[in-house]
């Protein structure tokens, strides 16, 4: 049996194998369970494996590598236009085999495990946020039916939410004081819990060369850096950084038609915590934009008085992106961008 490509559509315990030979024809199909699926390929000969990038995937991923296989990840979107007549695993399988072997497939870089449990850490400490909003804007509203206005921020509602329980003339019975106090108290936990993973984050940020080298771009503190080595690793998936920042969505989308360009607003795809990261860090930039370094601040200025505030936030976004993505691939410090004509490009514009 001559096997040349190997699609794998995973599950949570079960995992199924299609094998094509060298001419496209599926000569094995399999079910496997993982410990079943690792046994069988241990001593298989195999040209390439792929899957589709998503839970579970980078573990097999390594455990494959380990054996001697050259293993590909594939973005699921991409693996679609392949899959034939109706929906199976089997049929899932034999796309992803038939994608694996495009010569212009896109793949997704298997993550270490330091990455691994850097990106649980950021989708942990993402949770706990969402989950203190939530908080938050539960008490207002409970306020709120009780004729009680809180401004918006959750610094005001920490100023006066000790008052309204203490405050005995306060119209507000004894239930609805005791599920307050309740919620203060989920609060001042997950408040804990935040600042607890950002001493983990500021640890890890500071024991890490590359993340020093990331913290010194304007907009990118330690928060951004972790969270894009973690999604990245060192940038080699992308050629250039106009790639990384199309891949976060921070690129114009497009749709062309009759030799006519048409640019529509940015694309969005890719990842989205990464994108609001470098967004909020280039509004942070921009409100402080005259104390930024010559080339960039007279880049700014000329922008801001050209286009609109949030327009100019989401360019000095991609800007930034495209500097990260430099530091990364290139291994060098981040330089900041000089006046035209006073000296070397910038790294991020090489």
């Amino acid at each position: 049996m001559e096997l040349h490509t190997i699609g794998i559509d995973l599950g949570k315990t079960v995992f199924h194998l299609v094998g094509l030979n060298l001419r496209g024809e599926v000569v094995v199909r399999k079910k496997f369970s993982r410990k079943q699926l690792l046994h069988f390929t241990a001593n298989l000969r195999v040209e390439r494996i792929g899957m589709e990038a998503c839970g579970g995937s980078h573990f097999l991923g390594r455990a494959l590598r380990e054996q001697g296989h050259e293993v590909r990840l594939i973005p699921a979107q991409y693996v679609k236009p392949y899959v034939k007549t109706n929906k199976s695993d089997y049929i899932d399988a034999e796309a992803i085999a038939e994608a694996v072997g495009r010569p212009r497939m896109r793949f997704v870089p298997i993550k270490t495990d330091d990455q691994l449990d850097l990106q649980s850490l950021h989708r942990v400490r993402e949770r706990w946020v969402m989950r203190r909003t939530a908080v938050v804007n539960q008490i207002r509203g409970l306020l709120l039916e009780r004729g009680i206005t809180v401004r918006k921020g959750r610094c005001h509602l920490d100023a006066m939410l000790p008052g309204l329980l203490e405050d005995a003339s306060m119209k507000l019975s004894g239930s609805v004081r005791l599920l307050l106090a309740q919620l203060k108290l989920e609060l001042d936990q997950l408040a804990i819990r935040l600042e607890e993973a950002e001493v983990l984050v500021e640890k890890t940020a500071q024991e890490s060369e590359v993340c020093r080298r990331l913290d010194a771009i304007p907009g990118i503190g330690p928060l951004t850096a972790t969270a894009l080595i973690a999604a990245i690793g060192n940038g080699a998936a992308f050629r250039k950084g106009r790639e990384f920042a199309a891949w976060v969505g921070l690129v114009p989308r497009e749709h062309s038609t009759g030799g006519k360009q048409k640019l529509l607003g940015i694309s969005k795809r890719g990842n989205s915590y990464l994108r609001r990261l470098f967004v909020q860090g280039a509004r942070a930039v921009l409100q402080f934009r005259d104390k930024q370094s010559p080339g960039l601040s007279a880049w700014l200025a000329q922008l801001t008085s050209r286009t609109h505030y949030n327009v100019a936030g989401v360019a000095l976004a991609n800007k930034l992106a495209r500097m990260a993505w430099a530091v990364l691939a290139k291994g060098e410090v981040y330089r900041p961008p000089l006046l035209a004509g006073s000296g070397s490009a910038p790294l991020a514009c090489r």
